[in-house]
């Protein structure tokens, strides 16, 4: 265990000198926050009610799936694959340090927003925040998992940056976290149903998945029909 925490501490220092994770887990998602909150609140004020969700969608996309697959790469795709074995290393332990050291970094990531939004836009803070960051948790660790795997049987670099633009920009522009998702036609509302950040982002929602409303609804459907 004091082995498995000590790698931990020794990527996370690895990764503060990366100015790969560096830029996309911090300077573009929080750049980003700064300019785009700005006018979305100004533009839009109703916005503030989940301008920090919305955020936070971007900042963990982008630190998921184009900051943490090239740092897997030059682990598992170089010679450092071969000084784990050496030394009687197990082979998962780059994956899962890097892995817990990218969740770290994206929570601190997304408190900051937390802080400054409520600060800067008067966005409305979530009502549960504990209940808030569980989700949030949930939702970087499922994004972090997809962009393990892409790390992990995307060998080049050239296509990696391809593919994770692929997965990256229909996450954010397919959500419904930029502009109400009901603008969008039918077939693009389905794909974006397939990437984690449309689910996250309703989660960390106050409603989450409004499963209790959407019961409530139904059922008052089915005794209307009843009636009639």
């Amino acid at each position: 265990m004091s082995g498995f925490l000590y790698g931990i501490a020794l990527q996370w220092k690895l990764d503060i000198r990366s100015k790969s994770l560096l830029v996309t887990c911090y300077i573009v998602p929080l750049i980003f926050f700064l300019l785009m909150g700005g006018i979305f609140t100004s533009v839009m004020p109703e916005m503030r009610n989940t301008l920090i969700q919305s955020m936070m969608v971007m900042g963990v996309s982008m630190g998921a799936f184009i900051g943490l697959p090239p740092s897997l790469i030059e682990t598992y795709g170089s010679d450092i694959k071969k000084v784990y074995k050496a030394n009687g290393v197990p082979i998962y332990l780059g994956l899962v340090t890097m892995f817990f050291s990218a969740f770290i970094h994206l929570m601190i990531a997304c408190a900051v927003i937390v802080l400054l939004a409520s600060i800067f836009f008067e966005a409305v803070l979530p009502a549960q925040l504990l209940i808030f960051f569980f989700a949030l948790a949930v939702y970087i660790m499922v994004s972090l998992s997809i962009g393990s795997i892409l790390g992990l049987i995307i060998k080049s670099q050239t296509k990696l940056t391809m593919i994770a633009q692929l997965v990256f920009l229909p996450s954010i522009m397919l959500s419904g976290t930029m502009f109400p998702i009901e603008l969008l036609p039918d077939f693009l509302r389905m794909i974006g149903r397939i990437f984690p950040a449309f689910w996250g982002y309703r989660l960390m929602l106050d409603d989450g998945f409004c499963l209790e409303k959407r019961f409530w609804r139904v059922h008052c459907q089915n005794r209307f029909l009843c009636y009639l």
